[in-house]
Formats: C-alpha cells, structure tokens, sequence
C-alpha cells in the first residue's frame, strides 16, 4: 500500500475531533492488522475508488470514546450505542474520508467515494475489499480509544 494515503486520513480525523468535538487525540504507533475483528464497538467503514487505485478506511470507536464525542459534539450525553450514535460515526467517517479525499486530490489523486455503513457490537467483523495489508493506527483520548484502518491496493 503507498504509505501516502495514511496521513491524510490521520490529518482529517484529528481535524475533525478537533473542530467538532473540541477533543484532542494521540496517535499511536501504527501497525499491520492480523484479524478482521473491530477493535472498537462501533465501525465506521467506506470504500474509495480512484482510477489507479481501491481501498477501504475504517474508523472503530470505543464505546467511552463515541460517547464523549457525541455528547461534544451534540451538546447532549448518551448513555449507550444506539441508532443516533450509529448515524454519528457514518458522519464522522464521511467528513474524515471529505477531508482525505481533498487532501489526497492536491496530491493528483482523484478518488470517489461509497455510502459509509456501520457495524457495532463488540466483537464485530470489518472487512476490507482489499488484499493489501491493513495499516491500523491507535488513538487514545482522555475517555476512550479509537482505531483507524487504512487498506489499499498496490
């Protein structure tokens, strides 16, 4: 996978926690994903298609970390993984792969990009539509952990 098409989804991410949520958060080392299995509650996932390339970024929430977004970025606290919740993480990933898809396209990559689904429940299966390997990055916060997945083709 051309390691270019990490960091702007990095970027966009802590952009949007940033202006969204008024939340900062910390960037683990990254590393190669062995499972398909989420290591978050709830799963943002979209595919993006270019003409030299496909791939797939996944955004997996804790279930602290989702619900200290929702309440910042609603204004509103909840108190589990529900369909408001649900429909939030499907935003988030579709204004993180908006803001990687800009950044990327000043890089002369031009991607479209699919409809976000979602998947929660602990446990749940992610998976990519490539065979590439899957670059996972860890993200802690003062309330919680998330995960985002990046996997394209060669």
């Amino acid at each position: 996978m051309n390691v270019e098409f990490i960091n702007p989804f990095l970027e966009a991410l802590l952009n949007v926690l940033r202006t969204m949520a008024a939340m900062d958060a910390q960037p683990g080392s990254p590393e190669i994903k062995k499972t398909n299995i989420s290591s978050g509650d709830v799963t943002g996932l979209i595919g993006m298609t270019s003409d030299l390339t496909k791939g797939t970024l996944a955004i997996s929430f804790t279930e602290a970390a989702i619900l200290e977004i929702m309440q910042r970025m609603l204004g509103e606290a909840v108190e589990r993984i529900d369909e408001t919740v649900t429909d939030m993480v499907g935003e988030i990933t579709n204004m993180v792969t908006g803001g990687a898809k800009k950044i990327l396209s000043e890089k002369g990559y031009h991607f479209d990009m699919a409809i976000p689904s979602v998947v929660a429940g602990k446990g749940h299966v992610i998976r990519h539509k490539s065979k590439s390997p899957i670059i996972n990055v860890p993200f802690t916060t003062e309330k919680g952990d998330f995960f985002i997945e990046v996997c394209f083709d060669d």
